[in-house]
């Protein structure tokens, strides 16, 4: 027996609030966060008696999903799902953003959402958990037939060349004219908060004498190629690899800090470039089943594409570590 259930928006969230009712189609809380099943997707779950799914062990055709649950701080898995027309629950407090902030609105989306704003819902549309559904109206809608298009083209004046080229111009104005709009949208609400994100983030590190410890701690494994194989080792171990990837934050934080270690002389200037695939291998792992859902790829492949990738970055990434090596020699 399913449940409906009203799910809100947390401190400082965005969104909502969503209504969400399984169907005996559309009965699967996907759980996109890493780590197995979130608490947030099981509580979602039980409450609905639908059953939860780790996104990053299978996948599930678009319309089996109920409301997709993600951790996303502001980048493309946030607006992954919204554009697929699924409900979305952001755990972070991440409101429109990310290069698929269009689709993202509150009628679909809601963030910040703890297990404490789940409430119990006597609502009983219809159509609750299908929010990219068509309605029987549309469905039912008799379509055009190819008489009459073309009866509505021949009734229409010819165009002459001038007009044509008029509005072959007008129409590549117009492309670049959104390509800067959404340009400009990106870069002010996605990279700069970002940049000013890790600017504060190094300042504070920096100010307490905590980058002071972690360069004398990383300092001499980086100063090592077996060290930077052994990171990069463990930077892609399947467990931790989707949970250190998120918006790359761990890597830029310790790329600044190694950068400022090479300047010092610290670090030979040899292992810069290993260095940089050492600290990278996690990178685009909490990724890997959005991307693949993304491609259109089917189920069974998303059920061991998932896995394949991250158990090969453990391969992947010591290996880059040597390669780069390889390269450098010379170089400095």
């Amino acid at each position: 027996m399913y449940k409906t259930i009203t799910v809100k928006a947390g401190s400082n969230g965005w969104g909502g609030p969503l209504i969400l009712t399984p169907t005996e189609i559309c009965n699967k809380v996907l759980s996109v966060t890493g780590g197995g099943i979130h608490p947030l997707a099981q509580k979602i779950a039980d409450m609905t008696g639908a059953e939860a799914v780790d996104g990053f062990k299978t996948n599930l055709p678009d319309e089996e999903v109920l409301v997709a649950v993600v951790d996303c701080g502001g980048t493309a898995r946030c607006g992954v799902y919204p554009k697929k027309g699924i409900y979305t629950i952001n755990i972070e407090p991440v409101g429109k953003a990310g290069p698929l902030a269009k689709y993202i609105t509150p009628e679909i989306y809601v963030s910040a959402v703890t297990e404490k704003d789940v409430y119990e819902s006597d609502y009983t549309g219809a159509a609750a958990g299908e929010p990219a559904s068509k309605t029987e109206a549309e469905i039912s809608r008799p379509k055009q037939t190819l008489k009459e298009n073309t009866a509505k083209v021949s009734e229409e004046k010819k165009e002459n060349i001038i007009t044509k080229i008029g509005k072959a111009v007008g129409h590549f104005v117009n492309i670049f004219f959104q390509a800067g709009r959404d340009t400009i949208e990106i870069v002010l609400g996605t990279i700069l908060p970002f940049m000013a994100f890790t600017a504060t983030l190094l300042g504070i590190i920096s100010a307490s004498g905590l980058g002071n410890v972690i360069a004398k701690t990383i300092s001499p494994i980086c100063s090592t190629l077996p060290g930077m194989v052994v990171i990069a080792f463990i930077c892609g171990i399947p467990i931790l690899s989707p949970v250190l990837g998120p918006g790359a934050v761990i890597a830029q934080v310790v790329g600044t800090l190694l950068g400022a270690e090479f300047a010092l002389g610290h670090i030979p200037p040899q292992y810069a470039l290993p260095a940089l695939f050492a600290i990278d291998a996690q990178v685009g792992c909490d990724f890997v089943p959005v991307g693949l859902s993304l491609g259109e790829a089917d189920p069974e492949t998303i059920e061991y594409g998932v896995p394949a990738v991250l158990f090969e970055r453990m391969i992947t990434g010591p290996l880059a570590v040597l390669i780069a090596f390889a390269f450098s020699i010379g170089m400095y």
